[in-house]
């Protein structure tokens, strides 16, 4: 597939002023000016954040009133539990406030819905059996905002209950004691993009600053909130940043054995974000998706070797069968679009028959990243009910058009980009044709794939330094991609696919300068292009080490034929 490569127009003027003012190299220049970080003071948070860029809790709408609520527990030793999530960001924030309690004394409980028997969020069953248990105060995190119902619930029940969640809020705010979520209409802070763990670590802040504590006290729980921020896929800018740069260093001295074990077993020697993304997050995840996710809120507490040495063993299995049953989902869904010819649709539309639910969503992100076009996947059960999941891609709204196609739909909720959906059998057809009859009026065969360019660079000027200095950049992640640049007219001087066909090896020349390059995932090109053949790519420059010998490549996203 085409893709087209948006290079930004760059403001040397402004490049060579930072350059010199702040003493860095004029690549590191470029980026910072690409993403509009220009003032002295976003320059200096962005490279060097520290403790004292945390914004005050204080300013967050209701913390006030959730802190003096939460202390008179600790102090009168009432039955507190907390609410939470499957996936890692509503884990991590049990962990975290879990913790902070239990240090403050405080014995607590929590509850996490399993997924596949109660779904998302809060229900009445869970808060009934919570009530039985002598529940006094319900703190929610990672969810609660959109619990109208429930909450009310609580409320006739006997029970308080505190909303720390960092989903959009609909027009009616629930009747809880607090409700803390940036993304209020009502909201002042400075901040509305942070995860669910984040509320969670303003609301440890708040107590500790509260209590007359040590920042240590809340501060050590950094590196699970890490964890959870960087794998919600929040943007890594402003106070995310700030988790984001201090937990990283936190993780690589972390005292949670859980989460040590986790990286131990995960194969990464370097911590980073991406280490984080594809190594520990998968594994907790796929405990959530199993229906599992005690174990790994389990894991993240234990104080036990013999205990995470066990649990750990349990993630990494759950995180094979859940590899295994996707590969097959996806096998199946593929075969279907061939079969069908659905590749030649505007919207690729797949059925099942029980698909997994707590993985048919990652299938549907892959079939949209395959085909470049929004997918729905969806599995039917014995009484013809399909529940599933969509995927979208940039300049589609996914929610929008469900909208327009509401009476071939049982139900669906999500957005833009990301959808749950529930079709009955009966009506799967039509609801596959009515919606592609949106999708077309669309023009999604006119949209492309954009590859954003952060600067032209030539191959001869590429040192070691200047690729090591990119590293200030770090940590990666939405909202602060890898910098990514483009090469025009090298010469190919080697050309071979590797991993049967799946991924490119080359080795590119302009006059005596010579850099490999790796094509994740591009090894059909192999066939198209033959060594003398002048070529532009795009990608991001790394240090491969292998051996124990560093040397520079890039790490290819895609590449043309030189005009």
């Amino acid at each position: 597939m085409n893709k087209k490569w948006q290079i930004y127009e760059t403001d040397e003027n402004k490049i060579q002023e930072i350059e010199q003012k702040y003493q860095i190299n004029k690549l590191l220049a470029t980026i910072l000016v690409n993403r509009n970080i220009t003032k002295k003071e976003d320059i200096r948070l962005f490279l060097e954040p520290t403790r004292g860029d945390f914004h005050n809790p204080f300013l967050i709408t209701d913390m006030e009133k959730a802190v003096e609520r939460i202390i008179k527990a600790i102090e009168k030793q009432e039955k507190v539990t907390i609410y939470g999530d499957y996936d890692v960001d509503g884990i991590t924030s049990i962990t975290v406030l879990k913790s902070f309690l239990q240090d403050r004394g405080l014995t607590v409980e929590s509850y996490i819905p399993n997924r596949l028997e109660e779904g998302y969020g809060l229900n009445k069953q869970a808060i009934e059996k919570i009530a039985k248990s002598g529940c006094e105060l319900m703190i929610t995190v990672d969810c609660g905002i959109s619990a109208i119902e429930e909450i009310d619930y609580a409320n006739s029940l006997g029970i308080e209950t505190i909303v720390t969640d960092h989903h959009e809020p609909g027009n009616e705010l629930p009747k809880a004691l607090a409700v803390i979520d940036n993304k209020r209409k009502d909201s002042t802070y400075p901040f509305r993009e942070l995860a669910g763990v984040g509320v969670v670590f303003k609301v440890t802040q708040a107590i500790g600053m509260k209590l007359g504590l040590k920042e240590e006290e809340y501060l050590k729980y950094l590196d699970i909130v890490c964890v959870g921020t960087i794998s919600d896929i929040v943007p890594l800018v402003n106070e995310n940043r700030v988790i984001a740069k201090l937990g990283l260093m936190l993780i690589r001295q972390t005292k949670n054995i859980g989460l040590r074990s986790i990286i131990n077993s995960s194969g990464y020697t370097k911590i980073d974000s991406n280490s984080i993304s594809f190594g520990i997050a998968p594994r907790i995840n796929a405990c959530g998706r199993m229906g599992k996710a005690e174990e790994a809120l389990e894991l993240l507490m234990s104080k036990n070797y013999n205990q995470v040495s066990e649990l750990t063993q349990k993630l990494n299995d759950h995180n094979r069968i859940r590899q295994e049953t996707e590969k097959n989902i996806f096998e199946n869904a593929v075969k279907q679009i061939e079969e069908e010819h659905l590749e030649n649709n505007n919207a690729i539309i797949v059925g099942g028959h029980n698909w997994h639910h707590g993985v048919i969503g990652i299938v549907s992100s892959k079939i949209t990243e395959m085909y470049f076009k929004p997918s729905i996947l969806l599995s039917f059960e014995e009484d013809g009910i399909g529940k599933g999941s969509g995927r979208s891609i940039p300049g589609f709204d996914l929610h929008d058009a469900l909208m327009q196609c509401m009476d071939t739909i049982e139900k669906f909720g999500g957005h833009s980009m990301a959808v749950g959906i529930t079709v009955r059998k009966e009506k799967f057809k039509q609801f596959r044709e009515e919606f592609e009859k949106i999708a077309q009026t669309a023009h999604i065969d006119e949209i492309m794939p954009v590859i954003q360019v952060d600067n032209k660079i030539e191959i001869k000027d590429i040192d070691k330094e200047m690729v090591e200095s990119l590293k200030q950049l770090e940590p990666f992640g939405e909202g602060n991609r890898m910098p990514v640049f483009v090469f025009k007219n090298l010469k190919i001087d080697s050309i071979r696919a590797l991993s049967e066909g799946k991924h490119l090896k080359l080795t590119l020349k302009d006059n005596n300068t010579i850099i490999g390059s790796i094509g994740f995932n591009l090894g059909h090109l192999a066939e198209e292009y033959r060594i003398g053949d002048k070529i532009d790519v795009v990608g991001v420059l790394e240090i491969n080490s292998f051996n124990g010998v560093d040397s520079l490549q890039i790490n290819m996203k895609d590449m043309m034929r030189s005009l």
